[in-house]
């Protein structure tokens, strides 16, 4: 028998024992349980080093403690302004193992948060007061590469997807309207540097960085430059590689050439 290894993270630790012995009882279902996204994130990495790695996560929506994690793909800014949640940890693990399969467990529905837990990379949102056999059924189909959603979340959550796209097609159109250096300078910032520490990394004065920064915030229209990021993260573009110096135009030392 080919059995399935499950992995509940949920910080409500009575809530995700009784899940985890719940499914234990079925005969092909081996599942092991995580208080925390950090705590999680080793047991995926243990399983991994010890050559039996997991085939499904269930991972609570309101999931805390989880500083320093966002999404490693371009979704909505989630937990940007508020407390980390369990979709950014989706987008994580995706990332680091994409065989796995992840299921958010929800406690009420909601589109928007569903669609970016979509975008995340999570193959289904199930309420956590479904039914075992319910939530066996989407164990079982996410394996089959199918995607699983309560009904009365689809109309919701395909006009979020819509909306997301056609925002991430008029981001990357504002991103194209850069010039090859701004988009440097762009993802600079992505990256979180200062317009001095720009200016070391390309060679520029200053003030130049100042004009490039002050163009990029114009052609992108908005007003800070945490708005830049958050546009640049929709239109796909990643940060610049700290552990490079960049490539692009000749410039010389002070910035005279850019």
């Amino acid at each position: 028998m080919v059995r399935i290894r499950v992995l509940v993270v949920d910080d409500h630790r009575i809530f995700a024992e009784s899940l985890a012995a719940a499914l234990a009882a079925e005969p092909d279902v081996d599942v092991s349980a995580a208080g925390s996204g950090p705590a999680a994130l080793r047991s995926l990495e243990r399983a991994v080093a010890e050559g039996r790695r997991y085939d499904v996560l269930l991972v609570d929506a309101d999931l805390g403690g989880l500083p320093g994690i966002r999404p490693a793909v371009p979704v909505q800014e989630v937990g940007e302004d508020g407390p980390v949640d369990g979709i950014p940890l989706v987008a994580g693990v995706r990332v680091a193992q994409p065989h796995i399969r992840i299921v958010v467990l929800a406690e009420k529905d909601d589109p928007q948060r569903a669609a970016c837990a979509l975008q995340a990379g999570a193959s289904g949102w199930v309420a956590k007061d479904c039914s075992l056999s319910r939530l066996l059924t989407v164990i079982r189909g996410v394996l089959r590469d199918e995607t699983h959603l309560p009904a009365a979340l689809l109309t919701g959550v395909l006009r979020e997807l819509t909306a997301a796209r056609k925002h991430r097609t008029e981001s990357e159109r504002l991103v194209e309207s850069l010039t090859p250096r701004e988009r440097e300078v762009l993802r600079c910032m992505v990256a979180g540097l200062g317009r001095k520490a720009v200016a070391e990394r390309l060679f520029l004065s200053p003030h130049t960085v100042r004009t490039h920064m002050q163009n990029v915030l114009g052609k992108l229209g908005v007003h800070s430059t945490l708005a830049a990021v958050a546009l640049a993260r929709r239109a796909g573009v990643g940060p610049a590689d700290l552990g490079q110096a960049l490539t692009g135009d000749v410039v010389e030392r002070g910035g005279q050439l850019a």
